[in-house]
């Protein structure tokens, strides 16, 4: 299988993990305000959560686009990556139905735990592609350490969901919106 094959794979299963989290949005049955709002919960986690696939979607496409081949420890690492996202929609549905429930936050900041944890072994995978070139391999370190810090930050939310709720959906958005900042290029490495 050739990189172009993993992506495409890959994005169909991020498609799906979308699709799947937007049917569960259910339709109020009538049309007033009061309807709408009790919506609020499962439409803001769902948000939060498209925000955060496509996030890692970006990534993702960045990360597999500088593969030189696609060797055992790129597919299975990418592999346990797409086992973590696909948990997203059940995660994102447990915390849209309970947004005041430390467990079901707690949840969702594990599985984003483990979301990061395999992104930080899919690109290690492609940093082994490019051992011989010490600009990429740098290139590649700094990266991973912001994806370093937002699986430092997501785990914590798992705890703090525990002393308050709140301080685990700031971390959320926290991480989400770092991720808008921009990156310095290769060449400035």
């Amino acid at each position: 299988m050739g990189t172009n094959r993993l992506e495409a794979f890959s994005d169909g299963v991020i498609a799906v993990i979308i699709t799947i989290m937007v049917l569960e949005l259910k339709v109020p049955r009538d049309t007033t305000l009061v309807s709408l709002r009790s919506l609020a919960p499962q439409f803001l986690s769902y948000l939060l959560s498209f925000v955060v696939v496509a996030i890692m979607w970006v990534n993702h496409h960045h990360i597999v686009h500088v593969a030189r081949r696609a060797d055992a420890r790129l597919l299975w690492s990418n592999n346990i990556l797409l086992f973590w996202m696909s948990l997203v929609p059940f995660v994102t549905a447990f915390l849209g139905n309970n947004p005041h429930d430390p467990r079901a936050v707690a949840l969702y900041g594990i599985v984003l735990t483990l979301c990061s944890i395999s992104f930080a072994l899919l690109r290690n995978a492609i940093i082994q592609h490019h051992r011989d070139n010490e600009d990429m391999v740098r290139y590649h370190r700094r990266i991973q350490a912001k994806n370093l810090y937002s699986m430092a930050l997501y785990f914590a939310s798992a705890p703090l969901a525990f002393v308050d709720v709140r301080i685990s959906f700031a971390i959320f958005v926290f991480v989400a919106l770092s991720y808008f900042l921009p990156e310095r290029k290769l060449a400035e490495t």
